[in-house]
């Protein structure tokens, strides 16, 4: 840890020379001023990390060389050092930015405690900087690896969204789709990123527990609440609350959300006086919402409040062509994370990952790269060292292909030299419409696709319609 400086602008010789020697035996590096315009020379030529600064000086009012430190070097923690013990003076002081207020006479001692927590309070500050500045940079919208028009389409809204003032988004999409990745993004690009984040997940504990957690209670508000305890609405006021699996969230609780939404306020559990913080609610739900509200299991009122600015995250067998830039992106962070040099994947196992299912979705992707470069023993991927090699994926042939026998089997094989995939799907679109007779609605029946999505194909493979 670099050494700490301290600046001491102080008129009294004695008084200056004496804090001088005690910092330097308490390994910080001195610089002394007997006036208030050498002190601030002092800051321009070398910084500080705090200023020991007399009220009393011979050419400036302490007050007024603490508005200039205050405006020019705001991480700089001031101390104010003097003789005459007014209020008025320590209130001034403190309301200019002074971190803390000495009177004289004082013992060194006593002088020392007051440095220490302000050097504590300096490396805390830093400290928190540097993780903010890691968090930023670890969930950047670089994070969000896509190429497909879709997902280039959400990670367009998302940030707008993060730059915007939406107090209530709703991530919907399948487990596995990226929704917790989204709210991070959504959360450390915004304006709140110096806040807090705080993520429950509504299924994690018993109602009783979820609901103290969420807002709080008061001391006796139940058999083990021993004292008054904040909950995650008051500990992120300024920041963002992710309540994942939002679908699942009790019917009583979803009253109290939907006040907090509407009101903006909230009681502890036991209390009786409303509380107000600014948070930003993100939920996250890999269920149909509609159908949870017509089935009465989610409050109509509360799922409108919700979806105001809905964003659904389409499963990754939507979004084949982000699978290679998906697959490169966890086999560099894996490469760093094991200590290896893996260059990236073989074609024909490339072409069976473009031609599977992902049921599990990126998460199940990540895995299968995971314990792909764990187990091999080469610099790039092969068929035999991903979990997907004894699947169906290897040899696969379209579902539709066995509802007619009579026809001709359809079946893709994947050789040692791959398949170009945009080829291969081609022509199962094409198969699927010979099938049909061009009947675009059987077609994308027997190919398990809506008929946008059919179309989409047809446009992007200039196929008849």
């Amino acid at each position: 840890m670099a050494q700490p400086s301290v600046v001491i602008i102080e008129d009294e010789p004695a008084v200056r020379k004496a804090l001088a020697a005690r910092l330097k035996q308490h390994g910080c590096a001195v610089e002394t001023a007997a006036a208030g315009n050498d002190g601030l020379e002092c800051l321009r030529r070398r910084g500080a990390d705090i200023v020991l600064l007399d009220y009393r000086l011979p050419d400036a009012d302490g007050l007024e060389i603490l508005k200039k430190i205050r405006d020019q070097w705001p991480d700089v923690f001031t101390i104010m050092i003097t003789a005459f013990t007014s209020v008025d003076v320590a209130i001034q002081a403190m309301r200019l930015g002074a971190y803390d207020y000495v009177a004289k006479p004082f013992n060194l001692d006593e002088i020392m405690v007051v440095v220490d927590k302000a050097l504590e309070a300096q490396r805390l500050r830093t400290e928190v900087e540097r993780i903010h500045s890691v968090q930023q940079e670890k969930f950047g919208f670089e994070r969000m690896v896509a190429s497909s028009p879709q997902m280039l389409k959400i990670i367009h809204l998302l940030r707008h969204l993060a730059a915007s003032d939406a107090r209530t988004i709703l991530l919907q999409g399948e487990s596995g789709t990226g929704k917790d990745l989204a709210a991070l993004v959504l959360h450390y690009n915004s304006a709140r990123s110096g806040r807090p984040f705080m993520n429950i997940t509504c299924t994690a504990l018993p109602e009783t527990l979820l609901e103290s957690e969420l807002f709080g209670h008061e001391k006796g508000a139940f058999t083990d609440a021993r004292r008054q305890k904040k909950g995650l609405f008051e500990l992120a006021d300024g920041g963002t609350i992710f309540l994942d699996e939002i679908g699942d969230m009790p019917p009583s609780l979803q009253a109290k959300l939907l006040r907090f939404l509407e009101e903006k306020a909230f009681r502890r559990v036991g209390g009786t006086e409303d509380l107000r913080v600014d948070v930003r609610i993100i939920a996250a739900t890999n269920r149909d919402m509609r159908s949870l509200v017509q089935e009465g299991t989610f409050r109509e009122d509360l799922y409108y409040r919700l979806n105001i600015f809905p964003v659904t995250l389409p499963p990754l067998r939507e979004r084949p062509d982000d699978i290679p830039l998906l697959a490169q992106h966890f086999i560099e962070q894996y490469n760093t994370e094991f200590r290896k040099d893996m260059a990236g994947i073989e074609p024909a196992a490339l072409a069976v990952m473009q031609a599977y299912d992902w049921p599990g979705n990126v998460r199940e992707l990540r895995n299968v790269i995971e314990r792909g470069m764990l187990l091999s023993a080469g610099n790039r991927l092969t068929l035999s060292d991903l979990p997907l090699a004894s699947t169906e994926a290897r040899t696969r042939e379209p579902k539709f292909a066995a509802r007619r026998p009579d026809d001709d089997a359809f079946v893709i094989r994947v050789g040692p030299e791959g398949v170009d995939l945009r080829d291969v799907e081609r022509r199962i679109v094409e198969h699927a419409l010979e099938q049909t007779g061009g009947n675009q609605s059987r077609a994308a029946a027997l190919l398990h696709l809506s008929r946008d999505q059919l179309r989409y194909r047809i446009q992007k493979y200039s196929l008849r319609r």
